[in-house]
């Protein structure tokens, strides 16, 4: 039923025309392409998550890339981010394979279900706060889907701070609320039956970070590692 139901609300992301600077954007990009991809269809729509429905722990990114998951139609497939969250995946355990290249790839996530506070490539890879609380609704349900998840880590200052608003119904947030950073760990006690989620914050997987050393390989699988452990994937 929590994969029906999961199907049923990524068929709702893919046509979502809430936002029309990311409706234009999005579009835009996938009608002039990169010269590298000129000979491929763009997806050009928002990007659902990815990974199964019964995932102990849930990635919480930012938004698509304008030629990754926008190009694509998976999150963090087909970019030099998605090389690195997937190397580091497959390295620790929770991905089928280390790289991303297009849906049908052979790809599979273990445990693990990749997600985004804002579903369309945004310009400059900047949401709006008013984008952000458009497509936050879209979060929430699949987090509320996601009955089985017991971690989370956070790519990002952006995710952090959308997230936390979120997890707020289901969870105690602190006051003042835990503040972003890298390897930042923070337990939630359950408001319900759910038992009690475990909060990593990691650095984005972006290249700004990547690429000057900010956020390594070794960074990253070892967030990853820990925050397994916790989610008992």
């Amino acid at each position: 039923m929590t994969a029906a139901a999961l199907a049923a609300l990524d068929a709702q992301i893919v046509d979502c025309r809430a936002c029309p600077r990311l409706v234009a954007w999005r579009e835009q990009v996938a009608r002039e392409k990169r010269a590298a991809f000129r000979d491929q269809t763009y997806w050009g729509r928002p990007v659902p998550g990815f990974g199964p429905a019964d995932a102990r722990l849930a990635i919480v990114g930012l938004a698509p890339a304008a030629h990754g998951a926008n190009r694509t139609g998976r999150m963090f497939t087909g970019d030099r981010s998605g090389d690195v969250l997937y190397a580091a995946l497959h390295a620790v355990g929770l991905a089928s394979q280390p790289t991303a290249t297009w849906p049908g790839d052979g790809l599979e996530l273990h445990g693990v279900r990749i997600v985004a506070p804002v579903r369309c490539a945004p310009p400059e890879n900047k949401p709006t706060p008013a984008e952000r609380d458009t497509c936050r609704p879209f979060l929430e349900r699949e987090l509320a889907l996601l009955t089985g998840v017991r971690a989370v880590v956070v790519l990002g200052g952006f995710g952090w701070q959308a997230l936390l608003p979120v997890l707020d119904d289901g969870w105690v947030v602190p006051r003042p609320r835990p503040r972003f950073g890298h390897a930042t760990t923070v337990t939630l006690e359950p408001r319900d039956d759910r038992g009690p989620l475990q909060l990593f914050g990691c650095y984005h997987v972006s290249q700004q970070n990547t690429f000057t050393g900010r956020l390594t390989p070794a960074m990253l699988e070892e967030v990853l590692a820990a925050a397994a452990r916790a989610a008992g994937s």
